[in-house]
């Protein structure tokens, strides 16, 4: 049995920012004791069967961690002790940068959501790559993944994905190439047909070059037409990009513009973006017709919401929004769930 419902009331009692680091450094201690992973093991009824092998990467189970809970990889040894079959880290772009103003992250409990504008607040790629080779020289390995986006004031995109991609091809597992968020300026323009071929076929160019291979996911938004969706699959399909999480979080206020948070600005995650997230999920995986890995995200704040994104016919799920709500028991329900 999870301790964090005991726990949440007084986390939520503080800014979002500071429980997220607080809870991060109880996590960190109860790993480094060894207490945290005995624990999480003892909750969970991980099977073989549950092994899936994508990308050339075996998973030991299809449950996720979402980028964004841990930008920096700061906290790899702790998330991977949730028993979670990968962790994907990040967004990271190639300099560090402070984000948005703060506030910039909001509760909005009665809908089990959050409304964030982050912006891509990150310590930069270097320090990330360090934690996460300290990460490999203490013995870790989780599956991890890196996402990777651009800087704000950066005047070429392209070539700041690049940047990332050759700096962290040699200790991730897979790459993210992150299109969608809305919190930065431009950022969801690089779906369209014409910027999005270009920027996959510099990075694949780049890929078959490198002595080392990796694989590349495109992250799509949920806010996509039936169009725009189905000419961005043609791009994802067409450049052999090897994988497509969907989804990102929403610009859409639907279900929530009632609460006075619901009006901030950002992208809305959580349980009201469960069927938008679907409906995409659906249609990428009938245009994807098998030739490339998709990973569900956006809306999965139970184990029936995670099941049924597999049962959709995603490949892997990931959690973010669910996790601060439920704490890790959603991980563990739905593992068992699945065993």
């Amino acid at each position: 049995m999870s301790l964090y419902p005991l726990l949440r009331p007084a986390l939520f009692a503080l800014s979002p920012e500071l429980a997220h680091q607080l809870t991060f450094s109880g996590l960190d201690v109860l790993q480094s004791s060894g207490l945290l992973e005995r624990y999480c093991r003892s909750q969970t009824a991980v099977t073989s069967a549950m092994t899936k092998v994508l990308m050339g990467l075996t998973f030991p189970n299809p449950v996720g961690i979402a980028a964004g809970l841990d930008k920096n990889a700061d906290h790899l040894a702790a998330l991977a002790s949730l028993q979670v079959g990968f962790v994907e880290v990040g967004t990271v772009t190639p300099q560090p940068q402070p984000g948005n103003p703060q506030p910039r992250l909001f509760r909005l409990p009665a809908e089990q959501a959050l409304i964030n504008r982050m912006g891509f607040n990150n310590k930069g790629v270097d320090h990330l790559l360090m934690r996460l080779r300290r990460y490999r020289a203490d013995g870790g390995q989780a599956i991890v993944g890196v996402n990777i986006g651009k800087n704000k004031d950066s005047v070429d995109a392209i070539a700041d994905y690049q940047t990332g991609f050759a700096k962290v091809y040699a200790d991730a597992d897979y790459v993210t190439i992150n299109i969608s968020s809305p919190n930065t300026p431009g950022l969801r323009d690089l779906q369209n047909q014409d910027e999005l071929l270009a920027l996959l076929t510099a990075l694949k160019n780049q890929q078959q070059g490198l002595p080392k291979y990796v694989p590349l996911v495109v992250k799509i938004a949920p806010d996509l037409t039936e169009l725009a969706l189905e000419q961005l699959m043609t791009c994802l399909l067409q450049t052999e990009i090897e994988g497509v999480i969907a989804t990102n979080t929403t610009i859409s206020r639907e279900g929530v513009a009632h609460f006075a948070q619901g009006k901030e600005m950002g992208g809305l995650s959580g349980a009201p973006l469960t069927q938008q997230a679907d409906r995409i999920l659906t249609q990428v995986v009938q245009q994807a017709a098998g030739r490339l890995v998709v990973i569900a995200s956006g809306g999965v704040s139970s184990p029936e919401a995670a099941l049924r994104k597999l049962k959709l016919g995603a490949d892997l799920v990931q959690v973010y929004t669910g996790l601060i709500y439920q704490g890790p028991q959603l991980i563990w329900q739905t593992l068992n769930r699945l065993a």
